[in-house]
């Protein structure tokens, strides 16, 4: 379903790019948070399930441009939720002549031997902007030297290392970064907090802070909607809802370090796309153009070393 300009203003929508009524250039827009597989391929996908009725079928570029264009979204990253190398491969194949993507997140395991290897080859290939772990796997890392030295591997590469989990994703970010200064690390969904109107956990705002003094960790403002937790699109559409764990990311990561992304498709259990980005965008244009620009792009250019446009 393509989403126009009209009919996401007449949703109540507002999440078009700065400057695009006064006849300026649009601000870019870069959601650093989308999946793209398909299931009908030869082997499948182990992600995601076949009984996910919502998720299970083949979700491409085309149909996310056609969504997103509409909404002010002038390229993605791509993370790679699957474990199998080879789907890492299938993505960097997608974007090899797709200026929308402009990066891919592979997925590769520290405690893999094959690790080195599979990143000297991805590497090779400059939409690789990095890989996705997940916290419990950074923690492995410091009783680890090995799967250390991998991720320091990752660093001495130039790429960037996705965080995924609860509030232990800030807590191991933070480790991470005072040993290896030159990582960039990007912690998703803002630790994938409940977010149920009210103030956060005490245990998450101590993690988010921490992670936040060290200058080399994102905090990337995805999954808004998912993390309400109620599927059926059933996310509340009210801003204020939102406000408590938003206004703690802010002022914790600032606008220098906070990067924009949606999670699509596994927001549309939760909101429509045009929801989800308004979500964001309507938050960040309440901090000035300036702000704006920065989360909405300028910083995932800075945290996966994207090369700048035009």
């Amino acid at each position: 379903m393509t989403v126009t300009r009209r009919e996401a203003l007449a949703a109540g929508v507002t999440a078009l790019p700065l400057g695009a009524a006064a006849g300026q250039p649009a601000a870019e827009v870069i959601d650093t948070h989308t999946h793209f597989y398909d299931p009908t391929r030869p082997g499948g996908v182990p992600w995601p399930a076949k009984d996910d009725r919502v998720l299970y079928r083949p979700v491409l570029p085309a149909e996310y441009r056609r969504l997103a264009a509409p909404l002010g979204v002038t390229g993605t990253v791509v993370v790679e939720a699957s474990p199998r190398v080879e789907d890492t491969d299938w993505l960097l194949g997608l974007a090899k002549d797709d200026p929308f993507l402009l990066g891919v997140v592979g997925r590769l395991f520290p405690q893999d031997r094959e690790f080195t290897r599979n990143l000297t080859r991805l590497a090779a290939d400059p939409k690789f902007v990095g890989i996705r772990v997940t916290a419990d796997e950074v923690r492995a890392c410091r009783a680890d030297r090995d799967q250390f030295d991998r991720l320091k591997a990752l660093a001495d590469a130039g790429r960037t290392l996705d965080v995924n989990g609860d509030h232990a994703a800030f807590t191991e970010a933070g480790w991470l970064a005072g040993r290896l200064p030159s990582l960039r690390i990007v912690v998703n969904h803002l630790g994938n907090p409940h977010i149920d109107g009210r103030d956060p956990p005490a245990e998450w705002l101590g993690a988010l802070k921490a992670a936040a003094a060290a200058k080399t960790v994102w905090c990337k403002l995805s999954a808004l909607a998912d993390s309400t937790r109620r599927r059926e699109q059933r996310a509340p559409t009210e801003a204020a809802f939102y406000r408590p764990v938003l206004d703690a990311a802010w002022a914790a990561f600032g606008a220098d370090r906070l990067v924009f992304g949606t999670n699509w498709p596994v927001s549309d259990h939760y909101a429509p796309l045009a929801r989800v980005v308004s979500l964001a965008t309507e938050f960040v244009k309440g901090k000035g153009d300036a702000a704006y620009r920065k989360v909405m792009a300028a910083n995932a250019r800075e945290a996966y070393r994207l090369p700048r446009r035009g």
